[in-house]
This record gives C-alpha cells, structure tokens and sequence, in this order.
C-alpha cells in the first residue's frame, strides 16, 4: 500500500488531501510512522524522529495513528490477495508476499501482469486506496520491484534481467544487510551488489561466516530460493512505552510496569495465546538497553502471575538515573493455559480477605478504595476509563461526534479548548468548530468507513486531488502549544 497511514487519513479527512499528513507519535520524542508523497518532498521519511519532521516540513498536519480504521483496511486488502492464492505471507499491515502460481496462476509474464493489474483495480475498489505491485521470480526481486512501482503502479522483473538490475543496487537492497553488514562489507571495499557478487562465495563467508555469506553470495547473484509461508507462528507478545520524560520517581516505573504487563495479558488474549516467559525491557536516559526475563512453571495468560513477575524483574534493575522506555513481553507461547497454582492461592486468599473485611465493615460503611485490577489505576490508555472529573485528552486526528454538527476529527487541542473539523470520507471539505474539552455534547467516536456506505459516490482517493477546493473557513488548524493554536491557509 502507497504511504498507508498517511493515505488512510487523507481519504478519511478530504480537507487533508494534496497536502503533507505525517502520522506518528506526537510527543517530543515520538517518531514518524508514515509521511505522505506530499510530505516526502521536505525530506520526511518514515522513523525520523517527529521533532525533526517538524522543523522541516512545520505546516504539515500531524495526526496521532488510528490502528483501527488501519486493520479494517488491511483484512480488506488481505482478503483481496487470499482469492489470488491460498501462499499469502503478511509482512506488516500494508505488505504481503502471494505465491501466485500456488493459486494457479499461469507462470508466464503476461498471466502475471493481468493479475497484477486487475489487484490494483479491487484494490482501489474496495479501499478507496492505491497499491503498488511488485512482480518477479522471487520474493528479494518482487520487494525491489514494489517499491519502484511506487506511487500507484506496477513493475515486472523479467526472468534473466535480475543480474544487471541488482548490479548497481547498495548492497543495503539485500535482503539481511543491515547497517552491521553493510559495514563490514564497506571496510572489505564492498559496496554495491556487482561488488558483493565479484567478491565471491569464500570472501563473502571469511567476512561474514557461513551462513550469513553464502546466503549473501546466491542473493547478489539473483537467487533467492525463500518460500512465501502462509502462516507465521507468533513467537512472542509484547507492548512497550517510550516517555516524554525521563522516569525517576521508583513508584511510577512500577505502575507503568504493571500497566504494561496488563496491556500485554490483553494482546495475549485476544490472540488466542498464553506463554510461560515474561520479559522485561528497560532503556535508560543514556539509550543503553537491558531485558530481564523469567520462565515459568507453564504457560500463563493470568494478569496477576504476568504483574507479579514483572516486578519481579524490575526489582534487579537500577532505574534511578532515568528510564526512557520500558516494555512487557512474554514469549514460549502455548495455545492453553497451565494455571498457576500460586496465582490461584493468592486469588482465593485475596477473596477470603475481601470476605473478612465486607463481614466486618460496620453497616453503611464506604469500602476502601480500590487499586489493582487491570481497570485500576495504572492501567493505560486502552479500555480504562476516565477519573471521574478529569479532563478528557483530544489526540490530533482522533475521531469524534457532536450531537448537533455530527462526526469530525480533532485537530487541535490545548488551554481547556479542542478544535473539530466536521466533515466525512465522502463529504467535501468541513468546517471547524472550536469547544471547551469538557463540552458534554462532544464524544470520542469511530472511524467511518472510507468508502460511502452503499457505494454512492465518487472514491475518495479520486474525488480530491492536490487541486481540491479549500474548506469554506479561513485557517486551517494543525495543532497547538503555548495556549495559541498553530494555523495554515488552505
């Protein structure tokens, strides 16, 4: 998919489109996750840190991801490559490999062209996005020949051409040089795919041993005998948060620990899994990393046995000079559950306690207040309620509806005030509306289809282009800090 995240949100919001949208974190040390052509052009590129991307591309909108609106997309397109072949290997949520002749396509260029060109069509069809298509013997060559097709296009590498376009190509094309590799092979004099293939086998194997080399060697020279594996087993599960601020306070790393390890019980769960290895992971203020980990008896999917090992590990880890990011994960996955006969003493002794102190609590007495379930304080962001009378945050780009002007997203927020935009996938371009954070007539909502429902209409990604009409309003607001709101004309 073509620049996905930042595609997604420009077919939802047509004020957006033809112009830069950069999607990531948006604290001062978040990272971009896509940036769109628009905003390429400035030099924005996917994993730059987002302080960076906003000093050179300072008019661009800057959106906080919607994972939601990016999975139902994403099962649309899969969906797509799974009628092509039953040989469909997911790379990330907007990347996959298909084995066509597996789904018995003929293997011939032309067969393959037509089936290339017809994806993109459905593609569109049922997104409203565009795809690029890589075509080619292998799968090292089909990834190359993708991201030449890119934007909205599509390339076929033909067999017996593979050899002179690898030639010319930084060694960093192949697949398994990263920057390690690529250095090793530098201080060798080795910089381009010719150089790597008129090396030879045994250089390329006393520089990088056997395995590494020899599988380096049959890549330069176009050979990459890698099957597309329909299904991946999960190994491992695991959430992570990088701060705005260093962490110094011992008490708040601990409640971030175990908010994270009740986050990660939940992508456990909903992933059908339990496992038997909790992994700590600690980056302090000077970036260096350290992981904890503890195996089990047997495989768990319990938020206390996860929360409790995780302290665990956290108590051998010196966190006073400041933690930069800590992360939860647990691995040596199982499809079933060994419960934890400790967990289970520990649960039933809570509750023989719970029982002790409601028969002795005097009659009309308030109980004492709560603190540990995954809903308790600490738990994150995802499915915790709000503190009664805190007030509520409006994260740029998030969906929200209004009672009387209906859905729109925010863009902006900040001083007790949060500006909406109102306008739809298929609507034209919306006006925006400026509320206090706590109005009760504004909610947080859901992302809307990108298509109109029914298929009335033009698609979005073709009803406005970079010459699309500017909202009816003056400014459009990209953001906030210091109490003024950051603001561009369309």
């Amino acid at each position: 998919m073509d620049a996905f995240f930042a595609a997604a949100e420009q077919a939802a919001k047509p004020s957006l489109r033809g112009k830069p949208v950069i999607v990531g974190g948006l604290g001062p040390r978040g990272v971009v996750a896509t940036a769109s052509y628009e905003a390429r052009v400035f030099g924005v590129h996917s994993a730059m840190a987002m302080a960076q991307a906003r000093r050179l591309c300072p008019n661009a909108a800057y959106l906080t991801p919607r994972f939601t609106l990016y999975r139902r997309v994403s099962d649309a397109v899969m969906t797509l490559l799974h009628t092509l072949s039953p040989l469909v290997e997911p790379l990330s949520l907007d990347e996959a490999f298909v084995d066509l002749e597996a789904g018995g396509t003929e293997p011939s260029v032309g067969a393959a062209r037509a089936v290339g060109e017809r994806l993109r069509t459905e593609i569109r069809a049922v997104t409203g996005l565009t795809g690029s298509v890589g075509l080619a013997g292998s799968k090292m060559l089909a990834k190359i020949a993708s991201e030449r097709a890119k934007p909205d296009g599509l390339v076929v590498i033909e067999p017996g051409t593979e050899r002179e376009l690898l030639a010319p190509l930084s060694v960093r094309t192949l697949p398994g040089v990263g920057p390690a590799t690529a250095e090793a092979l530098r201080r060798a004099g080795i910089h381009t795919v010719l150089e790597t293939r008129e090396a030879g086998e045994a250089e390329l194997v006393r520089l990088l041993g056997r395995a590494h080399g020899a599988s380096l060697y049959l890549m330069a020279c176009g050979r990459d005998e890698r099957p597309v594996v329909a299904e991946r087993d999960t190994k491992s599960v695991s959430v992570e948060d990088t701060f705005d601020v260093d962490l110094t306070d011992r008490t708040r790393v601990q409640l971030e620990v175990a908010r994270l390890a009740d986050r990660c019980v939940g992508r456990l769960r909903a992933a059908g899994h339990s496992g038997r290895t909790i992994v700590l992971k600690v980056r302090r203020y000077d970036f260096s990393t350290m992981t904890r980990s503890e195996t089990l008896r047997g495989p768990t999917d319990d938020p206390a046995v996860v929360r409790e090992a995780a302290a665990r590990l956290l108590e051998g880890v010196d966190t006073t000079a400041g933690v930069r990011l800590l992360g939860v994960g647990v691995s040596g996955l199982a499809d079933f559950t060994q419960e934890d006969l400790f967990a289970q003493a520990a649960q039933a002794a809570q509750a023989a306690e719970a029982a002790r102190a409601a028969h002795e609590a005097p009659e009309g007495g308030e109980a004492a207040p709560g603190g540990g379930g995954p809903e308790g304080p600490g738990a994150g962001a995802e499915g915790a309620a709000e503190h009664p009378g805190a007030p509520r945050r409006w994260l740029p780009g998030t969906d929200v509806r209004h009672s009387e002007f209906g859905e729109g997203w925010v863009q902006g927020s900040g001083v007790g005030r949060v500006t909406v935009r109102f306008e739809t996938p298929w609507s034209g371009p919306g006006r925006v509306r400026t509320f206090a954070v706590d109005d009760p007539a504004l909610e947080p909502g859901e992302p809307l289809p990108l298509l109109e429902p029914g298929g009335a209409g033009a698609g979005p990604a073709a009803s406005d282009g970079p010459g699309a009409a500017a909202a009816p309003d003056s400014d459009r607001v990209q953001g906030s800090g210091r109490g003024q709101p950051v603001t561009s004309s369309p």
